[in-house]
C-alpha cells in the first residue's frame, strides 16, 4: 500500500488535490463518484495506519463524526465501501478563524460575539450527545458566506459514553497548549467544562489580538496558566463592557467547578449581556508580570555591570584595610 497523491482514486473517490498536510493525514479535495460531490478525505499517513492506538482514534473520530447532525459541526459520511483507514467529510466553503486573526489580529466585539455564541451553540449540541470537543482552535473553526460556522476537526474528541483509552503514546496530540483547560494540562481527560475555558481562550483571542496566556515558548505558557491569571480584558481593550469581560474570565477560571455550569449557559450570557452579574472578577485577577525580552535582557547586562562595578569597589577599599606589607 502506498501513499496516495492527486489523480488517484480512494473507493468511490477521485482526489483532486491537497488541501493541508499534517505530520499524521493528508486532507485532499475530492470528488464522489456516486454523487459528484465535493467532498474531503482525510488519510493518515501509513506508519499510522498500523499503529493500533491511532487507528482507534481514528475510526472513533469517523464514529462520533457520523451520529453528529448540526449546522455549525462538519458533517462525517458513510463510503459504501473502505479499502483502507480514512475520513470522508462534507466539503465546507470558507475561511479559517486562524487565518482571518493573522489578518486582522483582533476583531470588532460585535464579530467575536457572534463567533463565540455560534461555537456556544454547538457546545451545547455536542455536550447533549455526550461529546467534547478538547480542541477548540482558531485553525478548527471555518466562518462560512454569511457569517456561519463549522467545527471542522475532532480529532480527538471525546465520547464519554465510550470506555476510557490509553492515551500515553499519543500525549503529544492530544490539544493545542494555547486553548487547553489546565486540567488537560495536568494530564486529564477533559470534561465539557474544558470546552467551555477553550471557547474563553478563543473569544480572549478574538477580543485583544492574543491569547491569554502568551509566553516565550509553550512551557512557559502552561506553567503561567496553571498558576497566573490572564489580563483582564478590558485593561487592554477599554471599550470591551465590563459584563462582556466577566463572561470571559468567568470561562477562564482555573478550577473547572468555578466555570460557566453549561455552554449554553455562557451561550446565554453572551446574548443576554444585561443579565451578567459583575461579581468583581477583574478585580481580583493577579496576572504575572511580563517585560518585554528585551527589557528584560537590557536589565540583566546592567545588574551584570552593577556587580562587577560593586566587586571592584569592594575589593580597592579591601586594600585599604589590609595591613601594607613588611619591607
Amino acid at each position: 500500500m502506498a501513499e496516495l497523491s492527486p489523480g488517484q482514486t480512494l473507493d468511490q473517490y477521485e482526489l483532486i488535490d491537497v488541501i493541508a498536510r499534517s505530520g499524521m493525514a493528508t486532507v485532499f479535495r475530492a470528488r464522489d463518484r456516486d454523487s459528484g460531490r465535493v467532498v474531503v478525505v482525510k488519510v493518515p499517513h501509513l506508519e499510522y495506519e498500523a499503529d493500533l492506538v491511532f487507528h482507534e482514534r481514528f475510526l472513533r473520530e469517523e464514529q462520533i463524526g457520523q451520529r453528529l447532525d448540526h449546522p455549525a459541526v462538519i458533517k462525517v459520511l458513510r463510503p459504501r465501501e473502505k479499502s483502507r483507514v480514512y475520513l470522508a467529510m462534507e466539503y465546507v466553503e470558507g475561511e479559517l478563524l486562524s487565518d482571518r486573526l493573522k489578518r486582522e489580529s483582533r476583531l470588532p466585539i460585535d464579530n467575536a460575539v457572534e463567533i463565540a455564541k455560534q461555537i456556544a451553540d454547538a457546545l451545547t449540541y455536542l455536550h447533549e450527545q455526550n461529546v467534547v470537543h478538547r480542541d477548540l482552535k482558531p485553525a478548527n473553526i471555518m466562518i462560512q458566506a454569511g457569517g456561519r460556522l463549522k467545527l471542522i476537526d475532532f480529532g480527538i474528541a471525546l465520547d464519554t459514553t465510550l470506555r476510557k483509552m490509553t492515551w500515553a503514546r499519543m500525549s503529544q496530540t492530544m490539544g493545542t497548549p494555547d486553548y487547553m483547560a489546565p486540567e488537560q494540562i495536568k494530564g486529564l481527560r477533559g470534561d465539557a467544562r474544558s470546552d467551555i475555558y477553550g471557547l474563553g481562550a478563543l473569544l480572549y483571542e478574538m477580543l485583544i489580538g492574543k491569547v491569554p496566556f502568551a509566553a516565550e515558548n509553550v512551557y512557559a505558557a502552561m506553567r503561567s496558566k496553571l498558576h497566573d491569571d490572564p489580563v483582564p480584558p478590558r485593561r487592554l481593550r477599554n471599550e470591551i463592557s465590563p459584563q462582556l469581560e466577566e463572561v470571559v474570565l468567568h470561562a477562564l477560571e482555573r478550577n473547572p467547578h468555578d466555570r460557566f455550569e453549561s455552554a449554553y449557559e455562557m451561550k446565554e450570557a453572551l446574548a443576554h449581556p444585561e443579565s451578567v452579574r459583575l461579581t468583581g472578577r477583574a478585580s481580583r485577577q493577579r496576572p504575572r508580570s511580563r517585560l518585554p525580552k528585551w527589557l528584560r535582557t537590557t536589565l540583566i547586562v546592567i545588574g551584570g555591570i552593577l556587580l562587577y562595578l560593586l566587586l571592584l569597589w569592594s575589593f580597592s577599599h579591601l586594600r585599604a584595610w589590609l595591613p601594607a606589607p613588611h619591607p
